[in-house]
């Protein structure tokens, strides 16, 4: 179950390299001073053609127990009409990890005169990727215009349990002037920090003055964003924070992680423990006769049956009280309430499979949702997803059931391909998790369809999402209704198809089980799909091309390539042409062999009804960036093979000839 602490993603940036300074108490009632230079700036040497610039941007963050927070101040230049767009201003935060309070904002004119952002924020959800959807503070500021400023302060309280996530993250998507950061820590723990991608050039690390850690930052150059790109903050200048007890100061990552190792396992086996109780629960579960894997997967689907906690949607405070009156203290406890929290699920799963006789091992890994663990920093908060794995028929089986809807043997994508430890009483071992080939996760889009004279196509689709497709999307959807769902399953049609549809969902998909297969049914309209070319219609092959139609457009890259998961898509098309219609062509079959990366396309003929299948094969995770050239050829075949076109003789034009 993964326990990724997301720090608050801190917005952007403000003023110039004088040395302002505003103290969290005081920000509500105060800006800082605007100097005429600012007002009248037009663009900055340091980033020719920027569309806006951060002037400046102020982090002050506090660990002390009891008055955590994080104060931020950011300001902008609009330098563009294009630049008007940072009007519209996204705060994004974890709802059950904080919440952001005393919001500013304004707006200052070419000539001085200020505008306030007098309305209320509200809360938007943002999808950022595959899988990641996150609340974001919206607002718009008013009357920005090119030349205006804007900016805004707020400060940030983090939930209990998320205090000690601390990092500055210095790279923004523009360019910034200057940047100042604090972080004020709790002395009760000894605390580390390090630069894992270095520094911008001319900046001085942090330093220890009088117990606040501070540090400035110059000119730091615009983040580049770019599609199928690592975690954004694995690749930015950022300074990561690391606190850590004082029982394990060692600086050699071998000699850090076994020590670290010892106490995890310690922890863990404290809760798992070896209770009678769970030879009792696996006797209710698994019969005499049963082969270890049939008892491995009817214990896994018992744990799944099990209330988790970690997916109900945000409690009250009467709530919570009662939840914390309960905790359990070992696996037995969960067991009784038939609850816990998907950490203690997963070890309950662990419990229960050595019960069974099974040789089972508990692993503490990292997910790479956010950042790329790298044992070399010795932080051990960066293992934040617990597994189990067991050793099954020779093979190891990797397993995660407190993570919800994820199938036996299945672990999200995050968990997959990560080095975790696999914790025993001597330090534990690294190991690598699974990553499942392509074939494993599948779109498959299946439809019969009819052609009208009119060149409208009509009929019905099916999608099927297998493994972590369906994974992924059970998630991204548990919490909203069925509309929701809908029309979410509805627009993610739109989007395969490159122009406007007609779409209904017709079925009610299985949301809420941790099957492989998530199934989804349609009516499907597009109009005009043919198009006339003088006695001819021309009919494209790629219905559903559009996601591929712009991808890697770009000559040049400039960070590495990564897909998250390998993945297949399967297009199966069936279309029945109207009666006296004749084929006069079909393109080539394509058969384009990357090894890592397979695209196929074949058109059929059958008296009157063409069969299109297509399959786009990546079985590739990361790239680096020397690649690319490869990688944008290849995605350019396949743009030329999908926009290649059936020609057709309509019913009038056939008789003529």
């Amino acid at each position: 179950m993964s326990l990724r602490r997301l720090s608050v993603m801190t917005a952007v940036v403000l003023l110039g390299a004088a040395a302002y300074r505003v103290t969290p108490g005081r920000a509500a009632e105060e800006w800082l001073p605007i100097t005429p230079e600012e007002l009248q700036m037009t663009s900055v040497p340091e980033a020719p053609g920027a569309s806006a610039i951060y002037l400046y941007r102020q982090v002050d963050r506090s660990d002390e127990q009891g008055r955590a927070n994080e104060y931020n101040y950011v300001r902008i230049k609009i330098l563009t009409e294009e630049g008007r767009k940072y009007a519209d201003v996204e705060i994004p935060f974890v709802r059950e990890q904080g919440n952001i309070t005393n919001l500013r904002a304004r707006t200052v004119h070419p000539d001085g005169t200020t505008a306030n952002f007098e309305g209320k924020p509200f809360d938007k959800t943002i999808v950022k990727a595959r899988g990641l959807k996150y609340l974001a503070k919206t607002f718009t500021l008013p009357d920005v215009g090119v030349g205006s400023i804007i900016e805004y302060h707020y400060t940030y309280y983090p939930q209990a349990g998320y205090v000690y996530d601390s990092s500055w993250i210095l790279s923004e998507e523009l360019f910034t002037v200057h940047g100042k950061f604090s972080l004020k820590p709790d002395n009760n723990f000894t605390l580390r920090w390090g630069t894992p991608v270095g520094l911008p050039p001319g900046t001085s690390p942090p330093k220890d003055e009088h117990g606040t850690i501070r540090m400035e930052a110059q000119k730091v150059p615009a983040f580049q964003i770019e599609d199928f790109m690592p975690p954004e903050n694995e690749l930015k200048y950022r300074v990561e924070f690391t606190y850590s007890d004082n029982s394990n100061q060692e600086t050699d990552p071998t000699k850090y992680w076994k020590k670290e190792g010892k106490k995890l396992d310690s922890t863990v086996e404290g809760f798992v423990g070896k209770h009678k109780s769970m030879e009792q629960a696996v006797a209710q579960i698994v019969s005499e006769g049963d082969t270890p894997e049939v008892k491995l997967r009817k214990i896994y689907a018992k744990v799944q049956t099990l209330r988790n906690t970690s997916y109900e949607l945000e409690k009250t405070e009467q709530e919570k009280k009662r939840e914390k009156e309960r905790d359990s203290n070992s696996v037995e406890d969960v067991w009784k309430s038939a609850s816990g929290n998907g950490v203690q699920l997963t070890w309950l799963f662990l419990a229960l499979a050595r019960a069974a006789g099974l040789e089972a091992y508990p692993v503490m890994a990292s997910a790479r949702s956010v950042y790329f663990f790298n044992p070399a920093r010795t932080n051990a908060s960066q293992l934040d997803t617990n597994l189990v794995l067991v050793k099954l028929n020779g093979k190891d089986v990797y397993c995660d059931p407190g993570t919800a809807f994820a199938p036996f043997g299945l672990l999200p994508w995050s968990e997959t391909a990560v080095k975790g430890l696999k914790l025993d009483k001597d330090g534990g071992s690294w190991v690598i998790t699974e990553l499942p080939e392509s074939s494993v996760s599948r779109i498959e889009r299946k439809a019969d369809l009819k052609l009208d004279d009119n060149g409208s196509l009509e009929g019905k689709l099916t999608i099927t999402f297998t493994g972590l497709e369906a994974l992924w999307r059970r998630q991204e959807e548990r919490n909203v209704d069925e509309t929701d769902r809908k029309k979410f399953l509805e627009d993610q049609v739109k989007e395969y198809i490159p122009v406007g549809v007609d779409v209904e969902l017709t079925n009610k998909p299985d949301w809420g089980s941790s099957s492989e297969k998530l199934v989804a049914e349609y009516d499907l309209k597009v109009p005009g799909w043919v198009s006339g070319a003088g006695k001819r219609a021309l009919l494209p092959v790629a219905l559903f091309g559009a996601t591929e139609k712009q991808l890697f457009e770009h000559a040049n890259r400039v960070h590495p390539i990564y897909f998250e998961f390998p993945f297949k898509k399967i297009d199966d098309v069936t279309i029945e042409l109207p009666l006296g219609w004749q084929v006069s062509s079909v393109p080539p079959a394509k058969n384009q062999d990357a090894k890592l990366i397979v695209y196929t396309l074949k058109v059929e003929n059958d008296k009157g009804t063409l069969h299109l299948n297509r399959e786009l094969n990546v079985d590739v995770l990361l790239l680096e960036p020397k690649v690319y050239p490869t990688l944008r050829a290849f995605f350019q075949i396949v743009r030329a093979g999908d926009e290649q076109q059936v020609v057709l003789q309509p019913g009038g034009a056939a008789a003529r000839n």
